[in-house]
């Protein structure tokens, strides 16, 4: 193995703020054109009481079941009116909009032990944290069309606290829900909405293509196990722009499968743009991986701004994911108080179980990433490769990471390279 490490000392600090990076004029939202509904009702039509008490389950499922069979052309808007809702989990149909007024919240129950579990995602194999089932997300849909979440920035909120006590008391049977999954869905958009206290990853579309979250708040604690913001996973022309993620995870991963089970699925993701993210995590801010056995392609991010984080932009995979990374386009990141600035590595996350192929190396190639500012960063970075399978086309350029100032002025960080 061939190593070797590359210290830089800086000498002069240079003041590099959010709005150095540019405001990048360009967007992808127009992919999935906003539908105007004609048809609209709200769910006090249906019984619904914003109390902050009353649990509006019924008229959830009522007002969907209208949805779903009445068959309005142009589909139908349900406004959720300024009010707290509590509700249990519930499903969206096709040709819908669910719309939170200012003031709107939508709740999660917090009886954990009458939760609804639906299968585990054949990519994974088994709940991503616990062998078989998995509890269904907050706001679910599976083969869906044409849906809307958006409103006047009303709140999702996953009141997601009895969830992350039994993660960390070890008490879960299943793996925790989700706030929002949509599964082999498509013509999707998501906007303005704060989501807050996911029980465990915020938004989820799998399976899906033709996605578009923008103008969203995501938050949760910091010490909040894996409160991912946004993985689109094995999913197809995503759009993510302009919003604000404070989580206790990775701000937006890209996911495609895990192990033996991705391998096996074989559906990548690709076609992803993330542009002008906002925000802070003990981990990562624009994440590849670590579930990368179906293939990761064709990524850009850019106009990233980060304070307060473990990594800035993270690429990770393992032994046994086989599948790819590769055409990642990273640009004009800025990254203040980090760990790490950058980190590419093959040896990150768990397997499913014990029967995964240590011989399915993951390829990892053309990962371009330039134009990167920070200040306080402890690490530039690190590269770690594979033994049998090297990472190839690894492009790093004006990259400008300053660590730590002294009183005169001085400061350095570290970028290892570990190349097998």
């Amino acid at each position: 193995m061939w190593r070797f490490s590359l210290s830089i000392l800086l000498f002069s600090y240079i003041a590099v703020s959010s709005s150095a990076l540019g405001d990048s004029e360009a967007t992808c939202t127009g992919i999935v054109p906003l539908p105007n509904r004609n048809d609209k009702i709200s769910i006090t039509d249906f019984g619904g009481v914003g109390d902050g008490r009353t649990v509006n389950s019924k008229a959830f499922k009522e007002a969907i079941y209208r949805i779903q069979h009445l068959k309005r052309r142009g589909g139908t808007l349900l406004y959720i009116p300024p009010g707290v809702f509590l509700t249990e989990s519930f499903n969206l149909t096709s040709h819908m909009t669910l719309f939170l007024a200012k003031g709107a919240v939508l709740k999660a129950v917090q009886d954990t032990w009458n939760w609804p579990l639906i299968d585990p995602l054949p990519s994974y194999g088994r709940g991503r944290e616990l062998p078989g089932a998995r509890y269904m997300s907050f706001i679910h849909g599976d083969g869906l069309r044409d849906v809307v979440i958006t409103g006047e920035n009303g709140t999702i909120d996953g009141q997601g606290e009895v969830w992350w006590n039994m993660w960390r008391s070890r008490t879960l049977k299943y793996t925790r829900p989700n706030l929002i999954e949509l599964k082999n869905s498509k013509e999707i958009i998501i906007s303005n909405v704060v989501f807050q206290n996911s029980p465990f990853w915020n938004i989820h579309p799998v399976y899906c293509s033709d996605v578009v979250i923008h103008h969203v708040t995501i938050l949760a604690p910091q010490d909040s196990p894996n409160t991912d913001g946004i993985d689109p996973d094995s999913s197809s022309n995503v759009c993510i722009e302009d919003s604000y993620i404070s989580t206790g995870d990775d701000l937006v991963a890209v996911k495609s499968g895990w192990d033996e089970y991705g391998i096996a699925f074989g559906r990548p993701s690709s076609n992803i743009t993330i542009r002008r993210i906002t925000g802070s995590t003990p981990f990562a801010g624009i994440a590849i991986g670590s579930e990368t056995s179906g293939g990761i392609k064709n990524i850009v991010a850019e106009h990233i701004s980060l304070s307060n984080m473990g990594v800035g932009v993270n690429i990770k995979t393992n032994i046994g994911r086989g599948g790819y990374i590769k055409n990642i386009k990273i640009s004009n990141v800025y990254v203040e108080n980090a760990r790490y600035g950058i980190k590419i590595a093959g040896d990150t996350g768990d397997h499913p179980d014990a029967y995964y192929n240590p011989n399915a190396l993951p390829v990892v190639k053309g990962i371009h990433i330039n134009n990167v500012w920070g200040v306080n960063v402890r690490n530039a970075g690190s590269i770690q490769g594979l033994k049998g399978s090297p990472f190839t086309g690894i492009c790093l350029s004006e990259i400008n990471l300053h660590g730590s100032f002294n009183s005169t002025g001085r400061g350095s960080v570290q970028m290892l390279l570990n190349f097998a």
